[in-house]
């Protein structure tokens, strides 16, 4: 089959194209053809030994698929051949990549696509979905009423971020530049404040007065002294991007109104927290409320491109490689 991968860690010009055995599923294993594949940072970071998981080379690249059953184990209950499916957990913690012809995804990892979505639009989205999810509700514990700051609403997690948060009864003020304020509001942010203004903590206040439930920094620049100050009692700051970043953490106002500081990186999260955020990021694709904002469709072999591009940081919106489209 054709397939991404390496057969050791470096920089983008490691990733191979060509052809390798097709996988073959265990008992409780299901077997999928591919449709598409998104490329996230999380997969230039495995590629790259930035961070280190198990895996076995030659390694196939890549986290999501979208794709259609091809067969089942005999303990695959639930998916017949042909039912539209979707993964987000491949390509790690022993697992292999997704960026293949066909995948093997364990049947707990396994979610039916809602019918009339678009695949390449799915696969788009389900990551920085599931990051939203978890950020939001497993980690953050946000409840109906509160208060939640996003900062890079317009980005694919933060968008994420806002629409789960407005549909979940929360009120949202959000960070971007002032050509999104429009975007971030149709998502159902209450307030846009341009990033670039530079009284951006005054600006969270006079739209939050009461404080800040939850504070997500997508942008990963994680600045705790700001956010930190602009907390509730009991606030939470969810920290998500940013691996390489080492800000300062005001230690005494974070205790004295019990206010928390969470790290969460999604490739921890377990099967049953992602079937949970799955059953939400159906819900929001089946409703048309999960949609990517710009999507770039490039060949399966374009993955080392993909990657290039990736961290060059020479893309908008999301690249999705396809495996039935030609070079």
């Amino acid at each position: 089959m054709p397939a991404a991968y390496i057969e050791q860690f470096g920089s983008p010009a490691v990733i191979r194209y060509g052809k390798l055995a097709a996988p073959r599923p265990g008992p409780t294993d299901v077997l999928v053809d591919v449709t598409a594949v998104s490329v996230n940072h999380v997969d230039t970071f495995v590629r790259s030994g930035a961070w280190r998981t198990p895996l076995e080379f030659p390694f196939v690249i890549g986290r999501d698929l979208v794709g259609t059953v091809a067969d089942a184990g005999p303990g695959a209950h639930g998916f017949a051949a042909g039912d539209p499916v979707w993964c987000n957990s491949l390509g790690h913690d022993g697992r292999q990549g997704a960026a293949a012809g066909q995948a093997v995804v364990p049947l707990d990892r396994l979610y039916r696509l809602p019918g009339g979505v678009d695949p390449v639009d799915a696969v788009a989205v389900v990551h920085p979905a599931a990051t939203a999810y978890l950020g939001l509700f497993t980690h953050g514990r946000l409840r109906p009423g509160e208060t939640v700051v996003v900062v890079g609403a317009a980005g694919n997690v933060g968008s994420a971020l806002v629409v789960m948060a407005a549909q979940a009864g929360a009120r949202v003020i959000a960070t971007a530049g002032a050509r999104d304020a429009d975007f971030c509001r149709s998502l159902g942010a209450a307030e846009v404040i341009d990033y670039r203004d530079p009284a951006v903590p005054q600006r969270i206040r006079d739209a939050g007065p009461r404080g800040v439930d939850v504070y997500i920094d997508t942008s990963g620049e994680n600045d705790l002294v700001n956010a930190v100050d602009l907390l509730a009692g009991r606030g939470r700051i969810v920290l998500l991007a940013g691996m390489r970043t080492r800000p300062v953490l005001p230690v005494g106002p974070l205790y004295l109104k019990d206010r928390s500081v969470l790290g969460f990186a999604i490739s921890h999260a377990t099967a049953a927290e992602l079937t949970e955020a799955a059953g939400t990021i159906n819900r929001l694709l089946a409703e048309g409320r999960l949609r990517p904002r710009a999507v770039e469709t490039l060949p399966l072999s374009a993955a080392a491109e993909a990657h290039r591009r990736l961290e060059g940081g020479k893309v908008h919106g999301k690249l999705v490689l396809r495996t039935d489209i030609d070079s």
